[in-house]
C-alpha cells in the first residue's frame, strides 16, 4: 500500500510538471494562431486518446460507457457543457502564453482552488470552513491589489480559473470515466476544429512545415498523457497530496515566465502574488487539519462500534 502511494505521488507530480511546463511547448508554435492551435489541440487529442483506448485496451469499457451516455441525454448535456468549457479554458491558456502573459496563466492556475470554494459555496450550497473563509478574503485582497497595478481586473487569470472550477465541478456531478470523458469531449468538439482549419484558418491543414506540424500533432500528446496520469494518481494518494501537488504546476509556470520568457512583477504585483500563496497556505492548513479530525472522529466511531 505505502509502495502504491509513493507511485502514485510520484505520478501526480509527473502530471502536474507536464502542465507546469506546457507553456515551453504552446511557445514553439508561437506562429501558429490561437485559435489553430486550440482546433489542432482538439483533433490530436482525440486521435491520441483513440490510440491510447487501443493501446491499453480500453474499447470495452469505453465503448460500454459511452452507450450509457447516449441513453443519457442530460448526462451527454452536461458533458457538452464540459467541452464548451475546457476550450475555453484551453483558448485562454494558448492565448495567453503566447502573448508573453504565462504569469496571467500561472495566476489563474494559483487562484482555482480558492474559486473552487467559492462555487462550492454558492452552488453546492456547501459551509465553508473559517480557514478556507479567511483565505478567499485575502485571495480577493491580491486579486484587488493586482488590479490596482495594473489598471485593469486580470480577466485571462480569472477566466481560467473560472473555467477550470465549473469544467471540474461539471465532472464532478457527472460519473464518466477519465478515458471516456476526454475521448467524448474531443470527440464533441473535433469535426468543428476540422472545419475551422479545412475552411476558415489563416493556414492550410498541416501546411505549417515539418517543424510546426509536428508541433501541432504532439500538442494532443502533450494533452492527454498529463489528465491520464493524473487520473490514475487521484486513485492512488489522497485529496490532501493533490492538493499540495496541485501548486507544482502554477509554481513551474511562474519560475518559465520569469527566467526563461523575461516576464516581470512589479512590487505591487508581487506583493498581489504573495497574498495568494498566503491565502493557498492557510486553504491547504485549514484542509490537513481537518482531514486529521476527520480520521480521529472515524477512528474514535470504528472503537466505539467494537467497543459495544
Amino acid at each position: 500500500m505505502e509502495r502504491e502511494k509513493k507511485i502514485g505521488i510520484w505520478i501526480g507530480a509527473g502530471s502536474y510538471f507536464i502542465w507546469g511546463i506546457l507553456p515551453m511547448y504552446w511557445k514553439l508554435a508561437g506562429e501558429i494562431d490561437a485559435v489553430e492551435i486550440l482546433a489542432h489541440r482538439m483533433i490530436w487529442s482525440f486521435v491520441f486518446m483513440v490510440v491510447l483506448i487501443a493501446i491499453f485496451g480500453r474499447w470495452k469499457s469505453v465503448m460500454t460507457e459511452l452507450r450509457q451516455i447516449t441513453r443519457q441525454p442530460r448526462t451527454l448535456l452536461a458533458m457538452t457543457a464540459a467541452t464548451l468549457l475546457i476550450s475555453i479554458n484551453w483558448f485562454l491558456f494558448i492565448f495567453s502564453v503566447n502573448g508573453n502573459h504565462i504569469l496571467s496563466a500561472s495566476l489563474g492556475y494559483y487562484i482555482n482552488p480558492l474559486v473552487n470554494i467559492v462555487f462550492a459555496m454558492l452552488l453546492l450550497k456547501e459551509r465553508l470552513r473559517s480557514g478556507e473563509m479567511v483565505a478567499v478574503v485575502i485571495a480577493a485582497i491580491g486579486v484587488v491589489l493586482l488590479s490596482i497595478s495594473q489598471g485593469a481586473v486580470p480577466w485571462a487569470a480569472i477566466s481560467l480559473a473560472i473555467t477550470f472550477s465549473l469544467y471540474g465541478l461539471i465532472k464532478k456531478k457527472v460519473s464518466v470515466s477519465t478515458w471516456t470523458g476526454l475521448t467524448i469531449e474531443t470527440l464533441i468538439i473535433s469535426p468543428f476544429a476540422l472545419i475551422y482549419l479545412l475552411f476558415f484558418a489563416e493556414h492550410a491543414f498541416m501546411g505549417y512545415g515539418s517543424g510546426l506540424n509536428a508541433v501541432a500533432i504532439g500538442g494532443g500528446l502533450v494533452t492527454v498523457v498529463p489528465l491520464l496520469l493524473f487520473s490514475s494518481a487521484a486513485k492512488q494518494i489522497s485529496y490532501v497530496m493533490l492538493g499540495f501537488l496541485q501548486y507544482l504546476a502554477p509554481t513551474l509556470m511562474l519560475i518559465v515566465a520569469v527566467s526563461i520568457y523575461g516576464e516581470t512583477l512589479t512590487a505591487f504585483e508581487w506583493g498581489s502574488f504573495l497574498s495568494i500563496w498566503i491565502a493557498l497556505i492557510i486553504y491547504t492548513t485549514s484542509n490537513i487539519l481537518y482531514a486529521k479530525r476527520q480520521k480521529k472522529i472515524t477512528q474514535y466511531e470504528i472503537k466505539a462500534h467494537h467497543s459495544l
